[in-house]
C-alpha cells in the first residue's frame, strides 16, 4: 500500500514533449477519472503546469500500477508513438513520491527555485481531485501536509522573499534584449490568466512603459491609481492591427490554438525594429517560425532556465533550510500514513488485550502484548523501539 507518482517536467522533458501533456481542466478530470477506474489506483490527483504534468496515486498495490499510468497517459497524449518516452518519463513511488510533492509545493524543483505560483496551482490540483471524487483520505491528507509544509517553508525561511518567477523573468529578458522598457510599447495577451496578471503588475511597475492587454469583450483607456502605468485594453480580436507599433508582445493564454502565427505576423509587422515575443504558455502561443522576422527575438518557457540558474544558485543556503522543514513534515506524514494503514491491526490487538486483560489481569496481558512484540520483531526494529522508549 502506498504513494506512487509518474512525472514529466523541465527537468527532463523539452517543451515539445510537455505540450503533448498540457490537457485542458476537462481531460485533467477524465484522466483522474479513468486513472481510478482503469488501473490498481484507489485514489488520484493530476498536478498540471506550464512546466510539469504529474499524476499521484495511492494504491492497495504499488509498484504494480506505473505501467497502466504510463499506457493511460499516453493515451489521453495520443503520444503512443513518441520515441524514447522513457527518456521523459520519471516515476516515483514511497517515500520519493511523498518527498517529491512536498519539493514540488515548495518551489524546490521548480525552474524559478522559490517562486509563489506553484502553491496555488498545487492547492487548485488537490480541490479539482476532490470535485471529480478521486481524491480520498491518503491523498487528502498527504496534500494538506504538503501544502502547511510549503506555508512554513515561506514564513519561515527567504526561499520566496525575493520574487522571481517565469512572470518576472519574461519581462526580464525583453529589458535585456532591448535595454530598457522606458517609452516602449508592450502588448500583453491573457492578461486575466494568473501568469499574465502578475506580468502585467509587475509591467504597471515600469515607469514609462506604454502597455496594451487584450479582451474579448471591451475596448477602453483604463487606470489604475496603485500603479504607475496605466493601460489600454483592446479587442482579441484587433490584436494584429496592434503589432506593427509594439516593442514586447507576451502571450500567456490557456489557449489549444496560437495567439499569433507567423504569416498573419509577417503581413502585419512592417517597420523594422528590434521586437521581442515572450511565450508563457504550454501548449506554445506563439508560432516559433516568427523567429524569423526580422529584428524579432522570441522566447519561451526553456529560455529562461539561464536566468533561473542565478537566481537558484543564490538561494542554495535558504533551500537547506526549506529541506529540513520539509523532511520534518514528510516524516510525520508517512507516521501518520502507517498508523492510518495499520488501523485494523490496532483494533485486532486492542480486543485481544480486553479479552486477555479480562482473563488475567491487566498488568499479565500487557507482559504478553510485549513478550509478542519480542518474538515478531526484527532486532533492529526493537532496538529503535526500546531506544525511543528510553528518549520518551
Amino acid at each position: 500500500m502506498g504513494i506512487s507518482l509518474i512525472s514529466i517536467s523541465h527537468q527532463n522533458a523539452p517543451l515539445a514533449v510537455r505540450e503533448l501533456f498540457a490537457f485542458p481542466e476537462q481531460v485533467q478530470t477524465e484522466l483522474m477519472k479513468q486513472m481510478v477506474e482503469r488501473s490498481p489506483v484507489s485514489e488520484c490527483v493530476m498536478l498540471s503546469t506550464c512546466n510539469r504534468t504529474e499524476v499521484y496515486t495511492y494504491s492497495e498495490y504499488p509498484g504494480s500500477n506505473f505501467t497502466h499510468m504510463q499506457n493511460l497517459l499516453l493515451e489521453f497524449a495520443d503520444a503512443s508513438e513518441l520515441e524514447n518516452i522513457g527518456d521523459y518519463i520519471r516515476f516515483y513511488s514511497g517515500t520519493k513520491a511523498i518527498r517529491h510533492l512536498f519539493h514540488v509545493a515548495a518551489g524546490l524543483n521548480s525552474m524559478v527555485m522559490g517562486e509563489d505560483q506553484i502553491l496555488g496551482q498545487v492547492k487548485r490540483a488537490h480541490e479539482q481531485a476532490r470535485s471529480a471524487g478521486t481524491c480520498n483520505v491518503y491523498l487528502n491528507t498527504l496534500f494538506r501536509f504538503a501544502v502547511t509544509a510549503s506555508k512554513r517553508v515561506k514564513t519561515e525561511t527567504d526561499l520566496s522573499r525575493t520574487t522571481v518567477s517565469t512572470a518576472t523573468m519574461a519581462i526580464k529578458a525583453a529589458e535585456q534584449t532591448l535595454g530598457s522598457l522606458h517609452g516602449r510599447k508592450v502588448m500583453l495577451i491573457g492578461a486575466s490568466g494568473k501568469i499574465g496578471g502578475i506580468v502585467l503588475k509587475n509591467l504597471q511597475c515600469i515607469e514609462g512603459a506604454e502597455v496594451y492587454i487584450t479582451s474579448r469583450n471591451i475596448s477602453q483607456a483604463h487606470e489604475d491609481r496603485h500603479h504607475k502605468v496605466t493601460y489600454q485594453i483592446m479587442e482579441y480580436e484587433n490584436r494584429y492591427q496592434l503589432v506593427d507599433d509594439m516593442d514586447v508582445i507576451i502571450s500567456a493564454t490557456g489557449s489549444p490554438h496560437y495567439t499569433l502565427t507567423y504569416e498573419k505576423l509577417a503581413k502585419n509587422m512592417l517597420t523594422s525594429k528590434p521586437r521581442v515575443l515572450v511565450d508563457l504558455a504550454v501548449p506554445i502561443d506563439i508560432e516559433e517560425k516568427v523567429e524569423w522576422l526580422p529584428g524579432v527575438k522570441r522566447y519561451d518557457i526553456d529560455d529562461f532556465r539561464e536566468l533561473a540558474k542565478a537566481n537558484n544558485e543564490k538561494k542554495q543556503h535558504e533551500a537547506l533550510a526549506a529541506d529540513q522543514i520539509l523532511e520534518e513534515a514528510r516524516l510525520d506524514f508517512e507516521r501518520w500514513m502507517v498508523f492510518q494503514q495499520a488501523l485494523p491491526e490496532i483494533a485486532r490487538l486492542k480486543e485481544w488485550m480486553l479479552e486477555e486483560a479480562e482473563k488475567k489481569g491487566f498488568e499479565k496481558a500487557i507482559d504478553k502484548m510485549f513478550y509478542r512484540l519480542r518474538d515478531h520483531s526484527n532486532p533492529d526494529d526493537l532496538r529503535r523501539f526500546f531506544e525511543h522508549l528510553k528518549e520518551n
